[in-house]
């Protein structure tokens, strides 16, 4: 073949967009890597909420020695009774609690591995080894255990995973299919409205399986179905809305929002106090990691501690929504202007 027929079919099969695209393709895949590697490649706790019960005298010290600790791996705070610091892991105002009786050598450390087991070992390991610095012996109880089927508590996780990915593949679905025509402001509602079908399929089936079908999470299927919902339409939205502001980047921004930047940063692999600073920041203002909360929040914590995580997902449906809506309006509006 001739060198200039080679380069024309070359530039003819690798268009400028086409290239614009595999840039954004390798700039998605090194940034997956960087999140991923990063986030969870060296888990240390930092600033772990940690209770701390004992007579007044021994607690201050216990608490003044727990906040010395090299890299400030607990935040502890003394409690009055054993009662108190049960009912605040059950709110989840702390992840694990020392009872400290000074009359023998054992205490007890009440640790919560609905929030991940990864992180309950971790605080054992923790203070297993302060506790022999100072002669002591130490008892774990699970106060609030992981469910038979669910061992390291990772259920929660991959459910709200799949709710996500059904969130942007059907939005993306249908802006993106063959036929498709762009947005206008009755399309833009009607793909709002499938989209809420199909959360609200999605939403039952996943807490079906996860729930009656592998009995992998307990708690209330009728509360994982709302839970459910909410995420799928809250991703799917935010789908509609980039897409409908930039196209197909759009796409690719809720991949980076949602899989490179919020899975990493849900809780999942990693509960959040295992985080480095800046994904432990994030994972809360994101749907995988408000999401994962509350799924953990309804399957072992008496759905406590859920408001704000709810209030995030809504506000992320709500703005898709809007922008969905306004962004196929403003479309409306600049192709009647074009119109001769």
């Amino acid at each position: 073949m001739p060198h200039s027929s080679f380069r024309t079919e070359v530039r003819d099969a690798v268009t400028p967009r086409a290239t614009l695209l595999i840039v954004g393709v390798i700039a998605l895949q090194l940034l997956f890597i960087a999140s991923y590697v990063g986030a969870l490649h060296d888990p240390k706790p930092k600033d772990v909420p940690f209770g701390v019960v004992a007579p007044q005298a021994a607690a201050g010290q216990a608490v003044t020695r727990l906040e010395r600790l090299p890299g400030s791996p607990l935040d502890p705070r003394a409690l009055p009774d054993e009662a108190t610091a049960r009912s605040q892991l059950t709110h989840r105002d702390i992840d694990a609690a020392l009872i400290i009786d000074p009359r023998g050598g054992t205490d007890t450390l009440l640790v919560a591995s609905g929030s991940g087991r990864i992180l309950s070992t971790t605080l054992t390991t923790l203070v297993t080894d302060l506790e022999k610095s100072e002669r002591r012996t130490v008892r774990t109880v699970d106060v609030i255990p992981s469910a038979p089927h669910d061992p390291n508590g990772l259920s929660s996780f991959y459910l709200v995973i799949g709710w996500c990915v059904g969130g942007y593949l059907g939005a993306a679905a249908l802006a993106i299919s063959a036929g498709a025509k762009p947005s206008n402001p009755s399309r833009a509602a009607i793909r709002l409205a499938v989209m809420a079908l199909v959360a609200l399929t999605g939403g039952l089936g996943g807490a079906l399986i996860a729930g009656p079908a592998l009995d992998a999470l307990p708690g209330s299927t009728a509360a994982l179905w709302g839970l459910g919902t909410l995420i799928i339409f809250a991703v799917g939205a935010a789908t509609l809305a980039l897409q409908g502001l930039f196209g197909t980047i759009g796409i690719g921004l809720v991949i980076l929002l949602v899989v490179i930047l919020g899975n990493p940063s849900a809780g999942g692999a990693l509960p959040p106090p295992l985080l480095p600073p800046f994904w432990k920041a994030i994972g809360p203002a994101l749907p995988p990691g408000a999401g994962t909360w509350s799924t953990r929040s309804i399957a072992y914590f008496d759905d406590n501690a859920m408001t704000t995580s709810l209030l995030v997902l809504a506000a992320w449906a709500v703005a898709g929504t809007a922008i969905t809506l306004a962004a196929a309006a403003a479309r409306k509006r600049a192709n009647a202007t074009q119109i001769p």
